[in-house]
């Protein structure tokens, strides 16, 4: 622990930008398209060449503006993965023991129960056959084939590695998600990323970077081999050049029951206009991404657009009865800024960085019928620490509504609800208690994976050479 702790405070705030992968550290720009694949390897050597081969596309993080073949590369390999590819064994055992299990074998601490539970989930995902996790993104299908098909190139002559499952996934036309909200507002800032100069200096919003609430979150909760917020290093799998500018993912496949979801909005709202304010008080903000603490009657575009103005609010000073935005609210349990001022609870040690991505086509306005189309949302949690930041949020803050005193309350949009839960907006003279809240979003599969930098990427595909 000292050592550890010694080697934190040797740390050089100017992170390696270059050994990065930049999918870490910046966003993508919208509009854009994209896919998720998942690779198995059944030749350790074949695997190994693969990995040298797509290392040149990856994007790091200095070359986001500016990538190969315009579109934006990621790999990231699960546990089984880095074992099909002849990691030593010391190695592996040096990774800690949610990312060895993997995402299924911990499914029940993480509310994947029932129609959301591993037998459930779209093979091959959460499978001991899903080895290698590429992501390909472009600003048009253009830029997007034109990887694609050099990536094919590299693999042709690979027989011991196979394309398993494809996703596409790609912005829809509101540029919202399937639910009728704007996406990925507030990440964190990242200590030294330079994310916020760097995106002004490219448009700023075109970016989609907006300034996350309070102080900048230090780099070691989000990259491994530097100092996080208790002042110390996360544990590193060994050797140093596996982990280091290294992170882990948790990969997510959300279908969204749209059809439902309106639904039941309009079975609780007498019309339109309160079915919109219900819909804003579960979520915590509008459509547009307006806050509900800043707008809590209508949406106010101007506050969304305005990048100085849409995270400026605060819960234990300007909300803390939650009259304005519910305490069970989705973006307060997922980000509860100061609400939890007067608790022990430090809230940025369990910061998520996080991409969400849609998929499937939308369910046309005002249809309240399912129509058997595949629609939802991938998700993706990165960060050093699986337990403590992302398996928390899920168990604790999510699925568990003691944390701000409302009992066995679950998150109303991404909660495992069953239809027996309830959602409180407290308001004047009572508050208002909405009951048989069903579940919205069913997991169709998912995985832990570990993101390594390039430099570790290059390392794994030198072994036995």
């Amino acid at each position: 622990m000292a050592d550890s702790a010694s080697r934190a405070e040797e740390q050089v705030l100017e992170l390696e930008l270059d050994d990065i992968q930049g999918t870490l550290l910046r966003l993508r720009p919208t509009p854009f398209t994209g896919a998720y694949f998942l690779l198995r390897i059944d030749d350790p050597a074949d695997g190994r060449q693969m990995l040298a081969r797509l290392v040149p596309l990856v994007a790091s993080a200095t070359q986001w503006w500016d990538p190969p073949h315009r579109a934006w590369l990621s790999v990231a390999l699960s546990y089984s993965g880095l074992r099909a590819l002849g990691v030593p064994q010391e190695s592996l055992d040096s990774f800690p023991d949610a990312f060895r299990e993997g995402m299924a074998a911990r499914a029940e601490q993480l509310g994947d129960t029932g129609g959301s539970s591993p037998e459930h989930w779209d093979a091959p995902l959460g499978s001991a056959d899903a080895h290698v996790a590429v992501s390909v993104f472009a600003p048009d299908a253009t830029a997007m084939e034109s990887l694609l098909e050099t990536a094919r190139e590299k693999l042709r002559d690979l027989p011991g590695v196979s394309v398993i499952y494809r996703l596409d996934a790609s912005a829809l036309p509101t540029k919202r998600t399937h639910l009728g909200f704007v996406d990925g507002i507030g990440e964190p800032d990242i200590e030294g990323s330079g994310v916020a100069s760097l995106a002004q200096g490219m448009g700023g919003g075109d970016y989609g970077y907006l300034p996350g609430f309070g102080p900048t979150i230090k780099a070691g909760e989000f990259l491994l081999g530097y100092a996080n917020e208790m002042g110390r290093l996360t544990p590193m799998p060994q050797p140093d050049v596996l982990s280091r500018n290294g992170t882990y993912v948790a990969f997510r496949k959300l279908h969204l029951r749209v059809a439902e979801y309106r639904r039941y909005l309009k079975d609780n709202a007498s019309s339109p206009e309160e079915e919109e304010l219900l819909a804003a008080k579960m979520v915590g903000r509008w459509p547009s991404g307006a806050p509900l603490v800043l707008a809590p009657e209508h949406d106010d575009p101007a506050i969304a657009a305005d990048p100085h103005r849409v995270n400026d609010f605060t819960y234990h000073e300007q909300d803390p009865e939650g009259r304005r935005c519910p305490l069970g609210a989705h973006i307060r349990r997922m980000n509860p800024r100061d609400a939890l001022a007067d608790s022990l609870v430090d809230v940025k040690l369990h910061r998520a960085l996080r991409r969400g991505t849609p998929y499937g086509p939308m369910l046309p306005e005002g249809e309240l019928e399912d129509d058997g189309a595949e629609r939802g949302i991938v998700f993706i949690f990165m960060g050093t620490d699986l337990v403590r930041q992302f398996e928390f949020l899920k168990s604790r803050w999510a699925n568990d509504g003691d944390f701000v005193g409302l009992g066995n309350e679950k998150d109303p949009i991404v909660g495992s609800n069953d239809g027996t839960g309830t959602f409180t907006i407290p308001k004047r003279p009572v508050r208002r208690r909405l009951q048989q809240l069903p579940r919205f979003a069913v997991t169709k599969g998912g995985e832990y994976l570990f993101m390594p930098g390039i430099r570790a990427l290059k390392w794994i595909a030198e072994r036995g050479t």
